[in-house]
């Protein structure tokens, strides 16, 4: 379990996060969701360790951020590092060996390829594949069905399930709201750094109505298309 107790993140007079409550049990998949600049990546790297911040985040397993596979959205890959070479370099992070790579490699990557050369889905699915071969016991995915192909969306839902049923604490976040109904147990939707709405499954429908209301509201009769 992840426990987050009273978080405040600011970058100078901007606070960014303020009065976070949250905790996330294993074997549960939880979405975050909010408009761009909401604060959901800021609160991942909270998590993950990136940032300084007040309050508390605690789990079971410490440090936290040793049992952490981090996806962000933008991975980073070394210019001369092959994915097979990436694959390699965080496990051994994590004291595990991966003698085949290659073996292991689901979504058919040119493994003995630089990684800085993949296109933008690929270096995805890459990271992906290499924080799941950590064997971590909480995952952080940002944004994971962006800017990727629809079979492999398809596969990384798969995992997802799979993480779940390996009692393994999922955090989501996405703008398709579609990719949380079908991964997610809960949602918390955060507004301006601060959660403001939690609803599980039941309330799903009634969350992305809520958010589509205030969304869209009359910005097409103000746009005039014609």
């Amino acid at each position: 379990m992840i426990r987050i107790k009273e978080l405040h993140k600011q970058y100078g007079e901007n606070l960014v996060l303020k009065n976070v409550n949250l905790s996330f049990s294993g074997g549960r998949v939880y979405g975050i969701v909010g408009e761009n600049g909401a604060g959901k990546t800021t609160l991942f790297r909270c998590i993950a360790g990136l940032e300084d911040f007040q309050g508390e985040i605690s789990s079971e397993f410490r440090p936290l951020k040793n049992h952490l596979g981090l996806l962000l959205t933008e991975p980073f890959f070394f210019s001369n590092m092959t994915g097979n070479e990436y694959i390699r370099l965080l496990c051994n992070a994590r004291g595990l060996s991966i003698p085949d790579p290659e073996a292991r490699n689901v979504f058919d990557l040119p493994l003995r390829q630089y990684a800085s050369t993949y296109s933008t889905g690929m270096k995805k699915k890459l990271a992906i594949t290499a924080i799941l071969l950590q064997e971590n016991k909480y995952f952080i995915l940002d944004e994971p069905f962006n800017g990727v192909d629809i079979q492999s969306n398809m596969v990384i839902t798969e995992i997802i399930h799979k993480l779940r049923e390996l009692d393994k604490t999922v955090l989501v976040s996405s703008h398709i709201f579609s990719t949380l109904r079908d991964t997610c147990d809960e949602i918390h939707l955060l507004k301006k750094g601060e959660p403001v709405t939690t609803v599980d499954k039941q309330g799903f429908d009634r969350l992305e109505a809520e958010m589509k209301a205030a969304t869209i509201g009359n910005k097409l009769e103000k746009l005039g298309i014609k």
